[in-house]
């Protein structure tokens, strides 16, 4: 028999309950920087799917999503067509919405139009993360509880609406920020702030090469 440890767990944020693939969620990507383009659009997109349903939800489709959309590759799903639709909304592993899945395919072709335009989808999303100014002085659980959309966010989603991008709300930008680590937005009281942060510090921002 395994002993159990009397090792205390740590204290996180609130959010993640404690089912086990959402606290290994918490603790192993949320807020962690990232930088690869295929990564971005993959949650970017995925935050869309999630409108009106949980987190969660998304996250135990995950794995199905990826097989699904070819890894969110945006070169292979901007050309989707009738065939491919038809194929996504026959799958019951992922999120059946016609609405979200022709986002999807429409946002793949602006991904490619934006790597163009700024050499990588990266160099763009990050060029949104805010000064320490414009973040709160000590970031609690109330207080984030209040930051559903931030200017950055407002930013964000505006900017690419006007891109022709579709499911790209204030709120829906400002989780996708969160989740990337454009923003870390771990509470002060959770054990996993400190290595976030420190993720952050050594992470090489993107630059525009075009």
């Amino acid at each position: 028999m395994t002993e159990k440890s009397s090792l205390p767990s740590p204290t996180r944020c609130p959010w993640p309950g404690e089912d086990g693939q959402y606290l290994a969620y918490h603790d192993g990507e949320w807020g962690y920087p990232v930088g690869d383009d295929f990564a971005l659009f993959e949650k970017i997109c995925l935050e869309g799917f999630q409108s009106g349903l949980s987190w969660l939800t998304i996250l135990r489709k995950r794995d199905n999503f990826r097989v699904a959309f070819e890894g969110f590759d945006f070169d292979r799903i901007r050309v989707y067509g009738d065939t491919e639709i038809d194929r996504l909304l026959g799958n019951a592993g992922i999120v059946r919405h016609r609405g979200k899945i022709l986002a999807t395919i429409n946002n793949a072709a602006r991904a490619v139009e934006m790597r163009k335009e700024f050499g990588s989808l990266a160099a763009y999303f990050w060029a949104f993360e805010p000064s320490e100014r414009d973040r709160p002085d000590e970031l609690t659980w109330e207080v984030l509880k209040t930051m559903g959309t931030t200017d950055a966010s407002v930013a964000m989603a505006k900017d690419l609406k006007k891109r022709g991008w579709s499911f790209v709300g204030a709120t829906t930008c400002y989780a996708f920020m969160q989740a990337m680590g454009i923003v870390n937005d771990h509470v002060v009281e959770c054990h996993f702030r400190d290595t976030v942060e420190a993720a952050r510090a050594g992470f090489e921002r993107p630059a525009r090469t075009t």
